[in-house]
């Protein structure tokens, strides 16, 4: 099926930062000819976990569009230690946890990837072979100057923190990368940004058109602050059981779920948006949330496997801790709907909406069993919900139209 131009740049900006340059991107594909994309992972760990797929996921889009796509392993930039965001000199891996973190990525890439139409390669292959006028010859192409406009080199510059040589290497030799590869088009994080611009300067140098950029969001990790990472453990790993992923999914603010359903579903951002329009008209956020933990959990799994984590998560979560002999309390709700917090002091949970704010600020609150973190979160006319502060006080209330 032909996809027309404009769709294809509009699936390519899809969830993006920034594309730099979009005209560039254009005029390549105003060709016709299929681009080379690439995008480089180092195995500094040995599982991948949702925020590397952000990235793999819009590798599949360019799959879906026709192009050619390179999973880049950097086994040799791994040697070096990518100093992005970091305060002080990353510790270098060993070659033997390179080689072997190097292998599970080549099989875990494939739950996204099209196996047929993807591309393993090694940045080894071109890097380890450079001798030491190779070196010195690539970093004339750059200058100290144009290294320390870097935020994370010039922070640690004022702040008198030592910066290795070996460091200014890296973005050098991710750079390289593009030459050899003669990339199109580099993916990457927003905290990638630099290292990307550097591979268009070095085409440029080496007598190439330069690549366009495209970064993607840095994915938040379970606790919706800080970047996913398994240092963190605030990370969902791609190789985890369905019950843990399922659930990780499930513990994610309502807030965070629509990030989640924007930077990992596959869905078409019409249904996206259909979705977020039911939860602004009453539907239950969790019920909504059952849907992308379902969707990335057969992902990875299997559609019955994610249905058995489904089953498992109400059991063990939703069902277990509440009174079965709970009396249905109804309320007379107006159209546009209540508040938790005025829920919370209609029901008798809280003295009053004060007191259902502070509680919802202290994650006491939970509506079905998900935890309700957006003071904002409104609830419309026809539902009946099981609510509950802290670990022993519940209400089953139904929430009825408010007669004129």
């Amino acid at each position: 099926m032909t996809i027309h131009f404009e769709e294809q740049i509009a699936e390519m900006e899809r969830g993006a930062d920034e594309v730099l340059l979009l005209d560039d991107l254009k005029k390549k594909l105003r060709r016709g000819t299929p681009l080379h994309i690439k995008a480089g992972f180092d195995p500094t760990a040995p599982d991948l976990h949702l925020g590397h797929t952000v990235l793999l996921n819009k590798m599949r889009q360019f799959q879906q569009l026709g192009h050619n796509v390179t999973f880049l392993i950097g086994d040799f930039t791994g040697l070096i230690g990518d100093p992005t965001g970091r305060n002080a000199t990353r510790p270098a891996l060993t070659p033997a946890e390179i080689q072997e973190n190097a292998r599970t990525y080549s099989t875990q890439v494939f739950k996204i990837l099209d196996r047929e139409r993807t591309r393993i390669d090694f940045n080894s292959r071109w890097l380890a072979p450079l001798t030491a006028a190779d070196i010195v010859k690539l970093a004339a192409h750059y200058t100290v100057a144009r290294m320390l406009e870097r935020d994370d080199f010039a922070r640690r510059y004022r702040s008198g923190q030592p910066i290795s040589i070996h460091e200014f290497l890296y973005p050098l030799a991710q750079g390289y990368d593009s030459v050899m590869m003669r990339a199109d088009v580099e993916l990457g994080g927003t905290d990638q940004k630099f290292n990307l611009l550097v591979g268009r300067t070095l085409q440029e140098a080496y007598g190439q058109e330069p690549q366009v950029v495209l970064t993607m969001p840095l994915l938040e990790g379970t606790d919706g602050v800080n970047k996913m990472s398994k240092s963190l453990g605030n990370y969902i790993g791609v190789t985890e059981d369905p019950d843990s992923m399922f659930g990780k999914l499930m513990s994610i603010s309502d807030t965070l779920m629509w990030r989640y359903f924007q930077l990992l579903s596959f869905r078409p951002l019409s249904e996206i948006d259909a979705l977020r329009r039911a939860a602004q008209e009453g539907r239950n956020p969790r019920d909504i949330k059952f849907e992308l933990a379902r969707e990335i959990t057969t992902r990875f799994h299997d559609a019955a496997a994610a249905a058995r984590a489904q089953a498992n998560f109400i059991a063990r979560v939703s069902d277990k801790a509440v009174p079965q002999d709970l009396p249905v309390k109804v309320l007379a709700v107006a159209p546009q709907g209540l508040r938790v917090a005025n829920l919370l002091k209609e029901a008798g949970l809280a003295a009053s909406t004060s007191e259902g704010n502070r509680k919802i600020d202290e994650g006491a609150v939970r509506i079905d069993g998900e935890r309700v973190a957006d003071r904002a979160l409104t609830l419309k006319p026809g539902l009946t919900l099981v609510v509950q502060v802290g670990s022993k006080r519940f209400a089953r209330v139904r929430l009825e139209p408010q007669t004129p």
